[in-house]
């Protein structure tokens, strides 16, 4: 029976590299995926997946406009799929996830998503408050703060390591602008 999954974390938990080995062992299974990742964050290049450890795939991308159930129906008419993987799930639109919800109802495809789930303000994205809310199965993909507790949230820090209370929600970035932290740190770094 094909599900709705939301694999959430914060940065540098290994969400994409889960994702890739998750898509290979289908493969070598001998069974189609199809991934889509969000055309905004085109650091390991355009239409791309990758994983800090050096392992990559091709991909679709999704924006704004996508109607990601039609990607899906049309991918599906070239051959069997059987997952769908969409990596930076936070960047989907509210309608997005109802779009990937559809796709799993109607065309009995399981869609796996991953992505993070709140912000450096700790703030839930749209697409993450989306699929909390109608995801059929929710997975931790567990990273850990500097003291050794289970991180939580992210900050964002400037070129200087300085850590930023306040801009714009999306900033692409990764070591170099986002560390992870528990809770109680990540209220230490922010001043709250």
């Amino acid at each position: 029976m094909a599900k709705l999954y939301f694999n959430y974390s914060t940065m540098n938990a290994g969400k994409s590299t889960i994702l890739l080995q998750a898509s290979y062992n289908y493969n070598e299974g001998g069974m189609d995926t199809y991934l889509i990742t969000a055309r905004l964050d085109d650091r390991a290049g355009a239409g791309k997946i990758a994983s800090r450890i050096g392992i990559d795939a091709p991909s679709d991308r999704f924006d704004p406009q996508s109607d990601l159930f039609e990607m899906i129906r049309t991918r599906q008419g070239k051959g069997r799929i059987a997952c769908v993987f969409i990596d930076e799930a936070q960047f989907l639109s509210k309608e997005q996830v109802w779009q990937l919800a559809r796709a799993v109802d109607d065309l009995g495809v399981p869609v796996m998503c991953y992505g993070l789930r709140v912000d450096f303000m700790g703030e839930l994205f749209p697409g993450s408050a989306a699929l909390l809310a109608w995801a059929d199965e929710m997975r931790e993909v567990r990273t850990i703060c500097h003291c050794g507790k289970k991180a939580t949230m992210v900050v964002r820090q400037d070129e200087s390591g300085r850590v930023l209370t306040g801009g714009e929600q999306v900033q692409i970035g990764g070591n170099e602008s986002y560390v992870s932290l528990c809770r109680r740190h990540w209220r230490e770094a922010i001043g709250r």
